[in-house]
């Protein structure tokens, strides 16, 4: 299996209704690193899985939606937790929306790096 994965990173405000959130129940802000894999059996033509430029445009895209914003206030994400898990697959969604027509892909990992220690991801099929 091949593999390209891209990175870029956004920043979000964001709050949690449930006591297990504690005081990430209040408004706060987080910044993720966020990593885009790309999955698939067998290369193209050219000798590639998919072209990183293209991969790593479509991810800014897609972060561009949400960046700077406050995810409490946007339509899509309404009664939701907008856990890093949670957002983790709204951005997966959104890439295979864009690329998962493509016939070399197979699968798509996304996965938000909240800190050095901790991270969370949503895989799913193309």
């Amino acid at each position: 299996m091949f593999s390209v994965t891209v990175r870029d990173h956004v920043m979000i405000a964001h709050s949690f209704t449930g006591e297990v959130f504690g005081p990430a129940q209040r408004l706060h802000g987080a910044t993720y690193v966020v990593d885009a894999t790309f999955r698939g059996p067998d290369l193209g033509p050219d000798g590639i899985l998919l072209d990183i430029g293209l991969a790593a445009s479509e991810l800014k895209d897609v972060l561009a939606a949400v960046n700077y914003r406050n995810l409490d206030d946007e339509d899509e994400f309404k009664g939701t937790n907008t856990s890093t898990e949670a957002v983790a697959r709204w951005v997966a969604d959104r890439l295979a929306d864009r690329l998962g027509d493509d016939p070399l892909l197979t699968g798509l990992q996304v996965t938000l790096h909240e800190s050095h220690v901790a991270w969370a991801a949503y895989e799913r099929p193309l």
